[in-house]
């Protein structure tokens, strides 16, 4: 997450709105000043104005806490008062709402994780669209671990299963959410790695198992990945048809070139933006399929994974 001044420059970067639409990330908390752009290369309704891009915004709901009774897991809390949240949020501006939660596969996952993970989104989901909210549904799958990308996929298929069952149970429109799913890969510490050609292929066939046609939006998470895998991963993707328009919302995949570049001194500036403008065109061109990886820095290259990573 960055910090004010960074989200600052962020706002404040020159790029061109070819290749960025994007939302502001605003905390729950009585200011709302921490923001973070989440940006995405398709157009969507401006709330925001930020340089020459525009942001909707986009509001953090809960926060994760131990989950009692299971294997060392999370669960997202937050439902209590959350119709008077999001009614409010929605009154000051808000279009969009985030709810986040974690499956954890070294950890099981165990089926009260998988359940209380799915019921809470569902729910979150049903009450953002009563309140006017468009919400962005995001069933993280976590990095962390030495499985391969078959476990992984096993793992995502029953959470997704579970996701959408307690969306439809609870009378969620389907074509007004964004679904913010993590790519299907080897866990971190996997000896086995995956080309961007399996990671695509393996996500693709869940995607078509598990997703209705009708959500009209996938926005990936890129989860720990480097900046250049996420946007390799992503360009893999959009080789050919999809029902869906999939794209991208990354936060550290975006930033992490950009935060070490300017260092919070004020002489990086410029080159921190520029480098910001560079990720911004990357993966604009990868969610249209056209991206080639030519001139990525050493920096681009290095991953970002954090064990038991929160925010």
């Amino acid at each position: 997450m960055a910090s004010t001044s960074s989200a600052s420059l962020l706002k404040a970067s020159p790029v061109k709105s070819d290749w960025v639409k994007g939302q502001s990330l605003l905390l729950r908390q009585p200011s709302y000043s921490v923001a973070a752009i989440r940006s995405h290369a398709q157009p969507s309704a401006l709330t925001v104005r930020a340089a020459s891009a525009y942001a909707d915004e986009l509001v953090k709901t809960a926060g994760l806490v131990p989950l009692v009774g299971s294997n060392d897991e999370s669960w997202c809390q937050g439902l209590d008062g959350l119709a008077s949240r999001t009614a409010a949020y929605y009154q000051q501006g808000a279009r969009f709402a985030k709810w986040r939660t974690v499956v954890s596969i070294p950890n099981g996952p165990s089926a009260l994780a998988v359940q209380e993970a799915a019921w809470g989104l569902a729910r979150y989901a049903a009450i953002s669209q009563d309140s006017g909210l468009v919400p962005i549904v995001e069933p993280e799958i976590l990095l962390d671990g030495e499985h391969n990308i078959d476990r992984t996929y096993e793992v995502a298929e029953k959470v997704w299963a579970e996701v959408f069952f307690y969306l439809a149970q609870n009378n969620v429109m389907f074509e007004g959410i964004l679904l913010k799913p993590s790519m299907v890969t080897p866990g971190a510490e996997s000896k086995h790695r995956a080309t961007p050609e399996q990671v695509a292929s393996y996500t693709l066939e869940l995607l078509r198992n598990r997703i209705p046609p009708a959500v009209p939006g996938i926005m990936f998470l890129s989860g720990g990945q480097s900046e250049l895998e996420a946007t390799l991963n992503l360009n893999a993707m959009n080789q050919g048809p999809n029902p869906w328009h999939v794209s991208f919302s990354y936060a550290r995949a975006l930033q992490n070139t950009f935060l070490k570049t300017w260092g919070g001194r004020e002489e990086n500036v410029k080159a921190a933006q520029e480098t910001l403008l560079t990720r911004a065109k990357a993966n604009s061109l990868a969610q249209l399929g056209k991206y080639t990886g030519e001139g990525e820095s050493e920096d681009a290259k290095e991953g970002m994974f954090v064990k038991g990573y929160t925010y």
